[in-house]
């Protein structure tokens, strides 16, 4: 062999040595990994069927978000409905005071003219309280049997019927016995209405206190209005006509109460503005209510506190323009003197309510009632019509939250099962005390004159003064008997949930 083919040789045994290093070294490398092609098919498989399923997930998601747009609708609709059956409920309610408000109003001014007109006397005019006070005692003791066996709205209606019955007798002018019958019903339709409304507030578990003074402050609304319009028709030929004005009222009442409460009993009514009904046990519920109610000490207290309390109010409102007209000397336009107490009564029911809760609802009353006292001496020894007409106007804006405040009161202190029959009976004892004491004062003014009306409200103990008599103070100092009852009247809850 040539070296020229040795060297050949060589070079391609050299080469093939390295080929065979280079293959070597690659097989004991690791193999790069490999591509997952059905991972990725799987993956686009998944993107796919994202891509088709989109749309309906699409049209699902968008009736779903309907469904619950729908159902929020709903749930909104709900407290809505709440609402409106809660604000229909008060309204009513509050219509129903106003009417009340309006006939303690329209008396005062229409005395004189009664008087004049039936040729009659303080003590014989008075027997329209007296009539007055059967029909409100009537309506105390039988509502809660009523409230019980009919329910509340029936019983509310029947109230506003017996009213519109009274007006009916009262605006003819008919002969005086029929006049004053028309006041039988009369009270015992407000009664009716006053403690069915009364209790219904009071069982309220949402702002009670703030529903019961404003309730009550459109009660001093209907007050406020019917001495101006009775002014102007105790002026007129047909004064009686003060009373189909009433009459419209008392209808108007009737039908807004039927339309609202639907004859309901009272529990149905709770349930529509979703206040829940409250458990009591088997016991409670067959022991005879009365029994139960008349049990109770405190009911008797707070019974004849509003009492004496619904008798001074009334008192001031309608006998004050006779005092006016025949002490001070006052005009024709004397009947605004009730007016202003009436409004200060308004204005008292809702202006004080933060004082009310600064000093507290019980010392409240006793500080109240102590100025009244005061303003009361300010009338009987000052000789001045301005005077007067102003410290009227006051002791309206003080004894305003007054009653109120006592029903608040009475719905912490007594079992709920039994409070709207004891709001019931309370509320009618008051109602006849707006009666009752009224013909007292009118009974004394028959004797001792029209002066006698400020000894009968405030003389705290025998005063030996030239223009009073031995007479004037027999009666008892109402609003100190007030205060010494607000004494007595229990402060601690008692109520058995």
């Amino acid at each position: 062999m040539s070296s020229t083919e040795v060297q050949t040789h060589t070079a391609l045994e050299g080469l093939h040595q390295a080929n065979l290093s280079s293959l070597s070294v690659r097989a004991k490398s690791p193999r790069p990994p490999e591509r997952d092609v059905s991972g990725l098919r799987k993956l686009h498989s998944s993107k796919d069927d994202i891509e088709l399923a989109e749309l309906p997930m699409a049209q699902n998601t968008i009736a779903k978000n309907d469904i619950e747009e729908k159902a929020s609708e709903a749930d909104d609709a709900k407290p809505r409905a709440v609402r409106l059956a809660a604000w229909s409920q008060f309204s009513a309610l509050c219509f129903t005071l106003f009417l009340a408000g309006w006939n303690d109003g329209t008396t005062g001014p229409l005395l004189p003219r009664i008087q004049s007109n039936y040729h009659v006397g303080y003590a014989v005019v008075s027997l329209i309280f007296i009539f007055n006070c059967v029909g409100f005692v009537g309506g105390a003791l039988l509502n809660v049997a009523m409230i019980d066996k009919l329910g509340l709205g029936k019983t509310l209606v029947i109230g506003a019927v017996a009213q519109t019955i009274g007006y009916a007798l009262m605006a003819p002018a008919a002969p005086f016995p029929v006049f004053v019958l028309g006041y039988v019903f009369n009270g015992f339709g407000i009664s009716l209405q006053d403690a069915g409304s009364n209790g219904y507030v009071a069982s309220l578990k949402d702002n009670a206190e703030t529903k019961m003074g404003v309730m009550h402050a459109i009660y001093g609304v209907g007050a406020l209005i019917a001495p101006i319009s009775a002014t102007q028709f105790s002026d007129m030929p047909r004064w009686s006509f003060q009373y189909l004005i009433s009459l419209g009222i008392a209808v108007l009442d009737a039908i807004i109460l039927l339309t609202v409460f639907r004859g309901k009993r009272q529990e149905e009514c709770l349930a529509e503005i979703g206040q829940a009904r409250t458990e009591t046990t088997a016991a409670n519920v067959e022991e005879n209510k009365y029994r139960q109610i008349f049990r109770l000490r405190e009911v008797h207290f707070l019974a004849f506190f509003i009492l004496i309390y619904v008798g001074v109010e009334v008192t001031l409102g309608g006998w004050t323009v006779t005092y006016i007209l025949n002490v001070r000397g006052g005009g024709k336009n004397s009947g605004y003197v009730s007016s202003g107490f009436f409004g200060g009564l308004t204005f008292g029911r809702v202006a004080l309510l933060w004082l009310n809760q600064k000093i507290g609802e019980r010392n409240a009353i006793f500080v109240y009632t102590l100025i009244a006292i005061g303003l009361e001496f300010v009338i009987w020894f000052v000789p001045s019509l301005v005077g007067d007409a102003i410290a009227v106007s006051l002791i309206g804006v003080l004894l305003g939250p007054i009653y109120p405040l006592v029903m608040n009161h009475t719905a912490r202190i007594l079992p709920h099962w039994l409070l709207t029959g004891s709001i019931g009976w309370i509320a009618g004892l008051g109602q006849a005390g707006s009666a009752f004491i009224p013909f007292i004062t009118g009974a004394i003014a028959s004797k001792e004159g029209i002066t006698a009306l400020q000894p009968v409200q405030v003389t705290l103990r025998p005063v030996h003064l030239p223009f009073t008599n031995k007479h004037s103070y027999r009666m008892v100092a109402m609003m100190g008997a007030m205060f010494a009852l607000w004494v007595v009247v229990p402060s601690k809850a008692r109520r058995i949930d």
